[in-house]
């Protein structure tokens, strides 16, 4: 009998310590699939915030804008391409 209270007591220890890992492994999955989520939705949020502005009216109002779309691209947020559309729709 103690041998088999034995066998069992080591199968439940090997199996919460089974659980234990797993939970472990799933909870740090999870903390990265958020962390990778949060960082997808700003770089959308980056990206079309720049489409989203009202068209300038004004020369002042477009120098102003191509100064901003300027900024951006020097701080490496707008890439070439999307730095040439927006221009294009600015002097449009």
């Amino acid at each position: 009998m103690p041998r088999l209270l034995r066998g069992v007591a080591r199968t439940a220890v090997i199996a919460g310590t089974a659980t234990a890992a797993s939970g472990a492994v799933r909870r740090r999955q999870a903390s990265k699939d958020v962390a990778a989520y949060d960082k997808a939705e700003q770089q959308v949020s980056a990206q079309q915030a720049p489409a989203a502005a009202a068209p300038p009216e004004s020369m002042d109002d477009k120098l102003a804008q191509l100064e901003r779309l300027g900024q951006l691209k020097a701080q490496g947020i707008l890439t070439e391409e999307e730095f040439a559309q927006q221009k294009a729709a600015i002097l449009g």
